[in-house]
């Protein structure tokens, strides 16, 4: 190796030398002197006492809004379910309705058929056979009849035509049936029309007098 090509290596090791010593100084110079602007001032105890409480309103706040949210999606899951049990259970109402006015057809037409005659006779077993598949297919869907005679009145499935005096059964008695009734799954269809009894005048009057002396 000559002079020449010796002093030119010097040079550059030289060289390095002096960047690794300026990289250095930089690094300390910057470990030195933080950027401040990083650097968050630090909070008291109260201001960080009054962020927890905030934060747990919050929280609070969001888990009250879960709950309702949860309370209004299972109140509509009861009724969503109700409409549609109701829906499968009430279906043939409109159509029950319907075959109830050939059932009163076909019970008027039996209470008619007094006469002994034989072609009477038949008529009236026919129709009597009729009405009994009709109910019988009635009650398959849950249909039932509501013929309450010496029952006491029940507004929610009777409808009172008129009272009557009676002294042989209780007052708000039922003593005659119009015509039936009908349910449907336990709903009232159709309320039974009928006649409800009452104490007799005299009898009312002597209850009111004693009343009034004691």
């Amino acid at each position: 190796m000559n002079a020449e090509q010796e002093s030119t290596d010097s040079q550059e090791q030289k060289k390095t030398s002096i960047d690794e010593k300026l990289e250095q100084c930089e690094s300390v110079e910057n470990d030195e002197n933080p950027v401040e602007a990083s650097v968050e001032p630090e909070l008291s105890y109260e201001e960080l006492a009054e962020q927890l409480q905030e934060a747990k309103a919050k929280s609070q706040e969001n888990w009250d809004k879960v709950l309702r949210i949860q309370a209004d999606m299972e109140n509509l899951k009861k009724r969503s379910r109700k409409d549609i049990e109701n829906a499968h259970k009430f279906a043939l109402e409109g159509f029950a309705k319907e075959m109830l006015t050939v059932i009163d057809s076909l019970e008027l037409g039996v209470q008619a058929a007094s006469d002994d005659a034989p072609e009477v006779l038949k008529l009236k077993e026919g129709s009597e056979l009729t009405l009994k598949q009709f109910q019988t297919a009635l009650t398959k869907f849950n249909v039932v009849a509501i013929d309450p005679v010496g029952e006491t009145f029940n507004p929610e499935q009777h409808q009172a035509m008129t009272m009557q005096e009676s002294a042989d059964v209780d007052p708000n008695t039922v003593i005659t049936v119009f015509q039936k009734g009908y349910l449907l799954n336990g709903r009232v269809i159709r309320p039974a029309m009928v006649v409800v009894s009452k104490a007799p005048a005299e009898v009312e009057e002597n209850s009111s007098g004693n009343d009034q002396q004691a």
